[in-house]
């Protein structure tokens, strides 16, 4: 072998390695990008059901708002009722009190009345027994006589008074 044929043999194997080196640095390129396909693909799923879970949350809130709007607004409803209701309330109270104090007046009235009467035979009663006690045994069988025709009166068991 000449030279020239041992420099075309030694490059012709140079070249096979140099071409198993690329075919291997393609097959693991290519198997790269299949890894790197797969994982955009995987993420691209997810990113999917993301987008898909997140506009199923846009759409509950704005169904929430949408019922949150009818119910604010049945709420201003409640109130300007509320409000109407109340003037209607203060506009009766006034009456309904002077109703009150002229229903209630002459009850008040009458028991004042009734109060005077009994605290006033309550004290001539006692007067006219003290008056009795004073005098002597005729005179005082006289008076006591007709202080007692009148039907005896109640004590309280622990106020019980003893008298001659």
């Amino acid at each position: 072998m000449t030279a020239g044929q041992l420099a075309a043999l030694i490059a012709a194997a140079f070249f096979a390695v140099l071409a198993c080196v690329g075919v291997f640095v393609l097959v693991r390129l290519a198997r790269l990008m299949s890894a790197v396909t797969g994982m955009i693909t995987d993420y691209r799923d997810r990113a999917d059901l993301l987008i898909e879970q997140a506009q199923e949350a846009v759409d509950r809130t704005n169904a929430q708002l949408a019922r949150t709007d009818a119910i604010t607004a049945s709420m201003d409803q409640v109130t300007a009722n509320m409000a109407e209701l109340s003037g209607h309330v203060s506009a009766l109270a006034g009456l309904a009190r002077s109703l009150s104090q002229a229903a209630t007046a002459p009850l008040t009235g009458l028991s004042a009345l009734v109060y005077g009467i009994r605290r006033a035979a309550m004290v001539r009663r006692s007067l006219e027994t003290a008056a009795a006690d004073r005098l002597p045994e005729p005179a005082r069988a006289a008076i006591v006589g007709s202080v007692t025709d009148a039907p005896p009166r109640r004590t309280h068991p622990r106020r019980a008074v003893n008298r001659p």
